[in-house]
């Protein structure tokens, strides 16, 4: 049926069309067949990054399309530089980005190695705690949001039950010293199924033979754990900060949800600020020339970070 149904195209196809379909070569025709992606991609990513490029350098406003557009060469981004409130949103940004990866790390490491003794039920309970990553973020926020609720959230009671302070005297999302803490919670929650999920996989990458020959050598199981499982994993520890690192860094929606950047501007973090630079105060200009510096800025973090990694797995 395939046969016949292929003779038929072939029999509908224009001669012209059939005689330069037959010319082209291998590797033609798969430029022929990638193209519509490529450009798609160019369309979707490769054109705005060029067009924020352009717009980082002028004075636009997108709320004022037709006032005249000018060139202020590198004026947006020495004001950016020398913004106290910007440097106060990268500080905000790198204690999330630096606790939520400690956190995820070692917790999301502790229940691979648990789960890799494959005990009993143990495909039960990784399905269980992959249930938060398969959540959107904003059911995330909203149910968190509900448990941070001083009257009649549960966290709450559950802080007080534990501490004995009274339950309204909790204010996690209101209270300065907490609100960076409460996102920090509700992100570790979320996410350290995933780095569980990478170190799972190096923990199953790495031979069982390796472990049966430190065992005849009288390995102790925690000469085996520093000495094979840590190394051997690594690289896969490594990779798993590099993604949520990259991730932690455009932090937006938790942040958005929970608090909004308050109270005050204690969790604002730099993608809060440049969402009120281009769309409440609408200087589409200088966040252009923010949103370039912070593109640099974890491009080139990235790229040191991947260097460090392939030397460790060179190893």
């Amino acid at each position: 049926m395939l046969n016949r149904t292929a003779e038929n195209v072939a029999r509908a196809t224009p001669e012209p069309l059939a005689r330069k379909v037959r010319g082209i070569s291998d590797k033609g025709l798969a430029w022929l067949f990638i193209s519509p992606t490529i450009l798609l991609l160019l369309a979707i990513n490769i054109f705005p990054l060029f067009w924020a490029i352009y717009l980082s350098f002028t004075n636009y406003r997108a709320n004022r399309p037709n006032e005249v557009v000018k060139n202020l060469g590198f004026a947006n981004y020495q004001r950016i530089l020398g913004d106290q409130d910007i440097w106060i949103a990268m500080q905000t940004t790198a204690h999330f980005v630096f606790w939520t990866i400690l956190l995820q790390t070692l917790i999301g490491f502790t229940l691979a190695w648990l789960i890799d003794r494959k005990f009993r039920g143990h495909a039960f309970w990784t399905t269980l705690i992959l249930v938060p990553m398969m959540l959107s973020p904003a059911v995330v926020g909203n149910f968190w949001r509900f448990l941070y609720e001083p009257q009649i959230g549960l966290f709450s009671y559950v802080i007080s039950f534990v501490s004995g302070i009274p339950p309204t005297s909790i204010q996690m999302l209101s209270n300065v010293s907490l609100a960076p803490w409460s996102i920090i919670i509700v992100d570790t929650w979320m996410w350290t199924p995933y780095v569980m999920l990478i170190c799972l996989a190096g923990l199953r990458s790495i031979p069982e033979y390796i472990y049966e020959a430190a065992e005849v050598d009288r390995a102790s199981n925690w000469r085996q754990f520093w000495s094979i499982t840590l190394p051997m994993a690594l690289p896969f520890i490594m990779l798993a900060v590099l993604f949520r690192g990259i991730e932690n860094f455009k932090m937006f929606d938790m942040v958005n949800l929970l608090t909004g950047g308050g109270p005050g501007s204690t969790t604002e973090v730099a993608s809060i600020t440049l969402k009120r630079q281009a769309f409440e105060s609408w200087r589409t200009g200088y966040s252009s020339a923010f949103a370039i510096i912070l593109f640099v800025a974890v491009f080139g973090l990235a790229n040191i970070y991947v260097k460090a990694l392939n030397k460790v797995k060179q190893r």
